[in-house]
Protein backbone atom coordinates (compact mmCIF):
# COMPACT_ATOMS: atom_id res chain seq x y z
CA UNK A 1 0.00 0.00 0.00
CA UNK A 2 1.27 3.43 -0.81
CA UNK A 3 2.16 5.73 2.30
CA UNK A 4 0.25 8.96 2.22
CA UNK A 5 0.83 11.43 5.10
CA UNK A 6 -2.69 10.24 6.21
CA UNK A 7 -2.13 6.48 6.58
CA UNK A 8 1.47 7.05 7.44
CA UNK A 9 0.12 8.34 11.17
CA UNK A 10 -1.62 5.01 11.61
CA UNK A 11 1.47 2.45 11.03
CA UNK A 12 3.18 3.36 14.24
CA UNK A 13 7.55 2.42 14.88
CA UNK A 14 7.03 -0.48 16.14
CA UNK A 15 5.58 -2.19 13.30
CA UNK A 16 1.78 -3.31 14.94
CA UNK A 17 -1.16 -1.68 13.87
CA UNK A 18 -3.10 1.31 15.55
CA UNK A 19 -6.94 0.56 15.35
CA UNK A 20 -8.63 2.24 12.70
CA UNK A 21 -10.90 4.98 13.92
CA UNK A 22 -14.09 5.89 12.29
CA UNK A 23 -16.16 9.53 12.70
CA UNK A 24 -19.65 8.68 14.09
CA UNK A 25 -21.96 11.04 13.44
CA UNK A 26 -26.10 11.91 13.83
CA UNK A 27 -28.85 12.06 11.05
CA UNK A 28 -27.54 15.26 10.13
CA UNK A 29 -23.59 13.86 9.40
CA UNK A 30 -22.69 16.03 12.12
CA UNK A 31 -19.49 14.29 14.12
CA UNK A 32 -20.62 12.99 17.71
CA UNK A 33 -17.42 11.12 18.16
CA UNK A 34 -15.48 8.05 17.18
CA UNK A 35 -15.13 4.09 17.25
CA UNK A 36 -12.76 1.57 16.49
CA UNK A 37 -13.76 0.49 12.63
CA UNK A 38 -15.18 -3.23 13.04
CA UNK A 39 -16.85 -2.39 16.13
CA UNK A 40 -18.64 0.12 14.53
CA UNK A 41 -19.92 -2.02 12.26
CA UNK A 42 -20.81 -4.74 14.78
CA UNK A 43 -24.74 -5.15 15.19
CA UNK A 44 -27.01 -2.98 15.19
CA UNK A 45 -24.02 -0.76 13.66
CA UNK A 46 -23.21 2.42 14.64
CA UNK A 47 -23.55 5.31 12.09
CA UNK A 48 -20.78 6.62 10.89
CA UNK A 49 -18.96 8.78 7.73
CA UNK A 50 -18.51 6.97 4.30
CA UNK A 51 -17.76 7.62 1.33
CA UNK A 52 -18.48 6.22 -2.30
CA UNK A 53 -16.60 6.90 -5.77
CA UNK A 54 -17.93 6.52 -8.77
CA UNK A 55 -15.19 6.99 -12.13
CA UNK A 56 -15.96 6.72 -15.72
CA UNK A 57 -13.32 6.71 -18.76
CA UNK A 58 -13.92 8.86 -22.23
CA UNK A 59 -16.18 6.29 -23.41
CA UNK A 60 -19.20 6.92 -20.39
CA UNK A 61 -18.23 3.56 -18.56
CA UNK A 62 -18.15 2.35 -15.07
CA UNK A 63 -14.99 1.30 -13.36
CA UNK A 64 -16.06 -1.55 -10.73
CA UNK A 65 -14.01 -2.89 -8.81
CA UNK A 66 -14.20 -6.64 -7.16
CA UNK A 67 -13.02 -6.76 -3.64
CA UNK A 68 -9.93 -9.32 -2.87
CA UNK A 69 -10.53 -11.75 -1.13
CA UNK A 70 -8.40 -11.20 1.87
CA UNK A 71 -11.30 -8.46 3.07
CA UNK A 72 -12.92 -9.07 6.21
CA UNK A 73 -15.89 -7.48 4.90
CA UNK A 74 -17.77 -8.27 1.54
CA UNK A 75 -14.66 -10.29 -0.16
CA UNK A 76 -15.01 -11.33 -3.27
CA UNK A 77 -17.89 -9.01 -4.39
CA UNK A 78 -18.54 -6.40 -6.79
CA UNK A 79 -18.67 -2.59 -6.13
CA UNK A 80 -18.54 0.37 -7.43
CA UNK A 81 -14.79 2.12 -7.97
CA UNK A 82 -13.90 2.43 -4.67
CA UNK A 83 -15.59 2.99 -1.15
CA UNK A 84 -14.15 3.76 2.53
CA UNK A 85 -14.07 5.89 5.16
CA UNK A 86 -12.45 8.88 6.20
CA UNK A 87 -10.40 8.88 8.99
CA UNK A 88 -11.85 11.39 11.91
CA UNK A 89 -10.91 14.90 10.77
CA UNK A 90 -10.14 14.02 7.46
CA UNK A 91 -12.06 15.76 4.50
CA UNK A 92 -14.11 13.46 2.57
CA UNK A 93 -13.27 14.57 -0.54
CA UNK A 94 -9.77 14.06 0.30
CA UNK A 95 -10.06 10.35 1.82
CA UNK A 96 -11.79 9.51 -1.71
CA UNK A 97 -8.91 11.05 -3.72
CA UNK A 98 -6.35 9.27 -1.49
CA UNK A 99 -8.11 5.83 -1.43
CA UNK A 100 -8.84 5.89 -4.94
CA UNK A 101 -5.44 5.94 -5.37
CA UNK A 102 -4.65 3.40 -2.95
CA UNK A 103 -6.46 0.75 -3.77
CA UNK A 104 -6.35 0.90 -7.61
CA UNK A 105 -3.19 3.31 -8.37
CA UNK A 106 -5.23 5.98 -10.37
CA UNK A 107 -5.88 9.51 -9.66
CA UNK A 108 -9.37 10.95 -11.04
CA UNK A 109 -8.86 13.79 -13.76
CA UNK A 110 -11.96 15.00 -12.43
CA UNK A 111 -13.81 14.30 -8.66
CA UNK A 112 -16.74 16.08 -8.02
CA UNK A 113 -19.03 15.55 -5.15
CA UNK A 114 -22.29 14.22 -6.16
CA UNK A 115 -24.57 14.53 -2.87
CA UNK A 116 -25.41 12.52 0.21
CA UNK A 117 -27.11 8.91 1.16
CA UNK A 118 -27.68 7.32 4.65
CA UNK A 119 -28.75 3.38 4.81
CA UNK A 120 -28.33 0.77 7.21
CA UNK A 121 -27.38 -2.81 5.23
CA UNK A 122 -26.71 -5.42 6.89
CA UNK A 123 -24.13 -8.23 5.57
CA UNK A 124 -25.77 -11.88 5.84
CA UNK A 125 -22.70 -13.35 5.27
CA UNK A 126 -20.28 -11.40 7.76
CA UNK A 127 -23.26 -10.76 10.20
CA UNK A 128 -21.45 -7.05 9.93
CA UNK A 129 -24.35 -3.93 9.36
CA UNK A 130 -22.90 -1.08 6.71
CA UNK A 131 -24.75 2.11 8.95
CA UNK A 132 -23.54 4.95 6.88
CA UNK A 133 -23.81 8.44 6.15
CA UNK A 134 -22.05 8.37 2.35
CA UNK A 135 -20.65 10.58 0.58
CA UNK A 136 -20.55 10.54 -2.98
CA UNK A 137 -18.69 11.69 -5.62
CA UNK A 138 -18.41 11.42 -9.71
CA UNK A 139 -15.15 11.75 -11.59
CA UNK A 140 -13.44 10.64 -14.71
CA UNK A 141 -10.16 8.56 -14.71
CA UNK A 142 -7.57 8.56 -17.81
CA UNK A 143 -5.14 5.89 -16.97
CA UNK A 144 -5.62 2.43 -16.54
CA UNK A 145 -5.55 0.56 -13.45
CA UNK A 146 -3.27 -0.75 -10.94
CA UNK A 147 -4.68 -2.34 -8.38
CA UNK A 148 -3.27 -3.39 -4.74
CA UNK A 149 -3.91 -6.63 -4.43
CA UNK A 150 -4.72 -6.94 -1.01
CA UNK A 151 -7.38 -4.47 -1.44
CA UNK A 152 -8.62 -5.41 -5.35
CA UNK A 153 -9.15 -8.96 -6.42
CA UNK A 154 -10.19 -7.39 -10.76
CA UNK A 155 -11.53 -4.39 -12.22
CA UNK A 156 -13.49 -3.73 -15.26
CA UNK A 157 -15.17 -0.65 -17.31
CA UNK A 158 -18.97 -1.23 -17.86
CA UNK A 159 -21.77 -0.18 -19.77
CA UNK A 160 -25.01 0.13 -18.60
CA UNK A 161 -26.16 -3.22 -20.09
CA UNK A 162 -23.31 -4.84 -19.08
CA UNK A 163 -23.60 -3.79 -15.53
CA UNK A 164 -27.53 -4.95 -15.77
CA UNK A 165 -26.01 -8.37 -17.13
CA UNK A 166 -23.09 -8.83 -14.88
CA UNK A 167 -25.50 -7.41 -11.67
CA UNK A 168 -27.66 -10.34 -12.28
CA UNK A 169 -25.05 -13.22 -12.30
CA UNK A 170 -22.34 -12.09 -10.01
CA UNK A 171 -22.64 -11.11 -6.36
CA UNK A 172 -22.29 -7.26 -5.67
CA UNK A 173 -21.89 -5.54 -2.29
CA UNK A 174 -25.25 -4.77 -0.24
CA UNK A 175 -24.97 -0.87 -0.76
CA UNK A 176 -23.90 -1.19 -4.21
CA UNK A 177 -27.60 -0.32 -5.98
CA UNK A 178 -28.27 2.00 -3.16
CA UNK A 179 -24.76 3.82 -3.66
CA UNK A 180 -25.08 4.06 -7.37
CA UNK A 181 -29.19 4.59 -7.25
CA UNK A 182 -28.38 8.26 -5.23
CA UNK A 183 -25.32 9.19 -7.30
CA UNK A 184 -27.43 9.43 -10.93
CA UNK A 185 -28.05 12.59 -11.08
CA UNK A 186 -24.78 13.81 -11.09
CA UNK A 187 -23.54 10.47 -13.02
CA UNK A 188 -26.15 11.73 -15.61
CA UNK A 189 -24.57 14.97 -15.76
CA UNK A 190 -21.36 14.27 -15.76
CA UNK A 191 -21.73 10.98 -18.47
CA UNK A 192 -24.33 12.63 -20.78
CA UNK A 193 -27.57 11.24 -21.91
CA UNK A 194 -25.80 8.99 -24.86
CA UNK A 195 -23.97 7.01 -21.92
CA UNK A 196 -27.10 5.38 -20.77
CA UNK A 197 -26.88 6.13 -17.07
Amino acid sequence: MPITPATATHIPSNGTADAILLELVDENGVTIGTAEKLAAHQPPGQLHRAFSVFLFDERGRLLLQQRALGKYHSPGVWSNTCCGHPYPGEAPFAAAARRTYEELGVSPSLLAEAGTVRYNHPDPDSGLVEQEYNHLFVGLVQSSPRPDPEEVGETAFVTPAELAERHAKDTFSSWFMTVLDAARPAVRELTGPSAGW
